[in-house]
């Protein structure tokens, strides 16, 4: 059964990857947008949107910046760190140790093509990798508003 189920999610990772512009990068839990905007403007809509949803910013933090007082170069690169804890608590009742994980975080960067990608956490993939049983409307939620954000910000 797990054999026709990983042949099922490779089946729709590859519709996912020649339907449109949104990949789930293999085993790793990520999620990743391309992004029709630079990386700043990117995260300037991300931020908005955020903070419209009643989302707080805890922090934006540009790595290239850091590249650059560490006398090294990086193609830009912004991390946003946002969270709720009206939505994150249940997550964490769900499994206290994904609180490691939170607060939610998207990242914004400039691939070797000139292209800008937002990716987050995969909820799916957090939710395996905390050994999660039940709580799936908890996650369909999470799933739900980082899949609104993420696009709303990069189109």
């Amino acid at each position: 059964m797990q054999q026709i189920m990983t042949v099922f999610k490779t089946m729709m990772i590859t519709f996912f990857i020649s339907a449109s512009s949104i990949v789930i990068a293999g085993n790793h839990g990520l999620i990743m947008i391309e992004s029709q905007h630079t990386v700043t403007d990117t995260a300037d809509k991300l931020e908005a949107l955020l903070t419209q949803k009643g989302m707080t910013v805890f922090a934006r933090i540009d790595h290239s910046a850091g590249a650059k007082k560490a006398g090294d170069s990086l193609r830009p690169t912004e991390l946003v760190i946002f969270g709720n804890p009206k939505v994150g608590t249940p997550l964490m009742q769900c499994a206290q140790s994904i609180a490691i994980d939170l607060p939610q975080k998207m990242l914004i960067w400039e691939d070797s093509k000139g292209k800008t990608w937002l990716g987050y956490n995969d909820p799916q993939y957090l939710k395996q990798r905390h050994s999660v049983e039940g709580c799936d409307s908890v996650f369909a939620k999470i799933s739900g508003a980082l899949n609104k954000f993420a696009t709303g910000a990069s189109q």
